[in-house]
């Protein structure tokens, strides 16, 4: 089969800032034990939640600080311009390419909003041409990694001499509500972190140095709004997220990736990697039960999850952007990456190295 892109390059970035999470336990339970919540609950879903640590676009103690959601969007525009410049240039040597040989920038968040949008205001600081086709894409969340992948080998399948670069900025830490002590706030509180993953992709006329896409599969779940995404405050972002999401991934996931794989005449036996969304440990453990999984199939998911935590959409790039980096990958080896976020949906991408 001919492949419509092979991945060239996939780059990490996260910000400088870091923190464990028993200091960030430590600050919350300061702010909420104000507000009556039962500290001793805020603890121990931060911690059920299996992340060690996570980086932070701002220092720990400059949250407090931002009061309005214009401050947090300011905050955010301006670190992700900073945390997406960082992974665009490392993907960019990488790929041994250089900004002016890209024909095509996607660019997905959930986190932020800005118009002229971060992919337009990083055109001029990193010299792309002029003739750029750009795509920003807001609000497939969780998703959206797997989602941008997708959609950039969908273009250069009918452009084999070109080369796209998608790049992922979740500053996740700057749409907190404060005032928030729902159990969804609190758990999102715990679980996301803050990070940026840009991946040069190149048409199949050029040379091909990493895992081709052999095929793409989108599945939108009906009637299932509620389940993940944001509700739009006064105070910026309030987030959506229901416990229902592992018993759906589990209800779902087995059948989706059998019926996906079926169409490109293999099952899951065939497949050796399995690049899977770190959306917590309940998700990660239904990915393994409705997959039938061996145990250490998810390893760099769950490595990922408890080094950075849940990057949202950066997430399923950071996991696939660790197996490159690992050569462990072999010629013939084939990959499925996999992810689910609002809608509530689903994106399967097969890979052959």
């Amino acid at each position: 089969m001919a492949s419509s892109a092979s991945v060239a390059a996939v780059a990490r970035a996260l910000p400088p800032h870091y923190a464990d999470q028993e200091t960030i336990i430590a600050a919350f339970r300061e702010h909420w034990a104000r507000e009556h919540f039962n500290v001793e609950r805020l603890e121990q879903l931060h911690r059920a939640v299996q992340v060690g640590g996570r980086h932070l676009a701002l220092p720990i103690e400059a949250y407090p600080r931002l009061r309005t959601f214009r401050e947090r969007n300011d905050a955010w525009t301006h670190a992700a311009v900073e945390l997406g410049a960082r992974a665009i240039e490392e993907a960019l040597a990488q790929a041994d390419c250089e900004a002016r040989d890209i024909d095509h920038l996607f660019f997905v968040t959930v986190t932020g909003l800005a118009t002229p949008s971060i992919d337009a205001r990083l055109m001029n600081r990193l010299g792309f041409r002029a003739d750029v086709q750009r795509t920003p894409i807001f609000g497939l969340g969780c998703v959206a990694g797997a989602a941008g992948l997708s959609r950039v080998s969908a273009v250069l399948s009918g452009h084999p001499d070109q080369r796209a670069l998608l790049l992922s900025v979740e500053l996740c830490s700057l749409t907190l509500q404060r005032e928030d002590v729902s159990v969804s706030n609190i758990v999102a509180s715990g679980l996301f972190g803050d990070g940026a993953a840009a991946v040069v992709l190149e048409g199949s006329s050029l040379r091909a140095r990493g895992p081709r896409v052999i095929g793409t599969r989108a599945v939108f779940y009906p009637d299932t709004e509620r389940i993940m995404g944001w509700d739009f405050v006064d105070s910026g972002f309030k987030v959506v997220l229901s416990p229902k999401v592992p018993d759906l991934v589990r209800a779902r996931v087995r059948g989706d990736v059998d019926g996906f794989l079926s169409h490109h005449a293999l099952d899951r036996s065939a497949i050796r990697h399995f690049i899977a969304h770190t959306g917590g440990p309940k998700v990660l453990e239904a990915f393994a039960e409705g997959l039938e999984l061996p145990e250490g199939a998810l390893a760099r998911s769950w490595r990922s999850l408890r080094e950075v935590g849940n990057l949202s959409s950066a997430s399923v790039l950071f996991v696939l952007g660790d197996l490159l980096a690992s050569d462990e990958a072999r010629g013939g080896d084939y990959g499925l990456l996999m992810a689910m976020g609002p809608g509530f949906c689903a994106e399967l991408v097969l890979l052959q190295w």
